[in-house]
């Protein structure tokens, strides 16, 4: 089998903890220019791109400006850095919970995105744990959802990040969460829950339909009051949203969910008030390259259920 050729590295360093952005000019185009494919593969504009050219921002990989009318090469590299959009920082402590030459294992707040992506870009774990533990090689080894908090391992050296990606893609981490939702007496607990789910592109829920279950969540009372439960959440497959849909679909929606049972709409930035009530709380796995053992707990307290009148109001 024939081995992909590596992008070469960077000649930009990164800014804000956020890496430049990377564009292989691909084979089968016909444009004349750089700039031509430039303008019609970005969302930027043909004024942005212009002025990101006139003002050697976008370079080859020796670091030296693009001029304006260089010619397209088939499978070049540019990089350029992005304007940053502007962001509401998140008020609220990512905590390290452990970290040694191999891995980084932070607790992550709610409403801190995990990776740059969309609007949120520097205001992110990994772009604040780049900064503030000063690793600009560090990477994520999986995400949580924004709205979630709790556990996440990041990577510190990047030829190792694809041997503990693979330690989620092979199910070998044992994850729980826990969640705070409504109590009744149906459905009996604890159960198993096997469903389909997809998530479609542009769709901002995901949603269970029939055939092959793709989806199993294991769901357990740990203690209930005041018509709350609190709920131990154990995902035994990895689908978007798979403990919020399977929640909901038990009729116990998350408390502070804007997506199910019901979409709502858009919380305006900076409004922290009312977080989704799920926690990544264990995060268990053999480290896949130096043999350890590990079994992280997150501290974390779960507000609806500590204080449901300050959760609420």
């Amino acid at each position: 089998m024939r081995r992909r050729t590596p992008p070469p590295p960077s000649p930009l360093p990164q800014r804000d903890g956020v890496d430049p952005v990377r564009v292989r000019l691909p084979a089968g185009d016909a444009w004349l220019t750089v700039r031509d494919h430039l303008v019609a593969r970005l969302t930027a504009g043909a004024g942005v791109i212009d002025g990101m050219l006139d003002a050697g921002r976008i370079v080859d990989a020796d670091g030296r400006p693009v001029p304006p009318d260089m010619a397209y090469v088939p499978g070049m590299f540019v990089w350029f850095h992005r304007e940053l959009p502007a962001e509401e920082r998140v008020p609220f402590a990512l905590d390290v919970v452990y970290r040694d030459e191999h891995v980084v294992v932070a607790d992550k707040p709610h409403f801190l995105a995990t990776t740059p992506r969309g609007s949120h870009v520097a205001e992110t774990a990994l772009a604040r744990l780049r900064r503030e533990l000063g690793i600009p090689t560090l990477g994520a080894a999986h995400r949580l959802d924004r709205l979630t908090a709790g556990l996440v391992l990041f990577t510190v050296r990047p030829e190792e990040r694809g041997a503990y990606q693979s330690l989620f893609r092979d199910r070998r981490v044992a994850k729980e969460y826990e969640a705070v939702a409504p109590h009744h007496r149906s459905p009996a607990l604890p159960r198993t829950v096997r469903s389909r789910i997809v998530k479609e592109r542009g769709v901002m829920a995901a949603r269970e339909v029939e055939g092959e279950p793709n989806a199993v969540s294991r769901v357990e009372l740990l203690e209930q009051r005041d018509g709350l439960g609190r709920y131990r959440l154990t995902p035994l497959t990895g689908q978007t949203h798979q403990l919020r849909v399977h929640m909901s679909a038990l009729g116990l929606p998350i408390l502070g969910d804007p997506l199910y049972p019901v979409v709502t709409g858009p919380v305006a930035a900076g409004d922290f008030r009312r977080p989704l009530q799920l926690l990544a709380r264990v995060l268990e796995f053999t480290d896949p390259v130096t043999g350890r053992d590990h079994r992280f707990v997150s501290p974390r307290v779960l507000r609806a259920w500590s204080s449901y009148e300050e959760w609420a109001g």
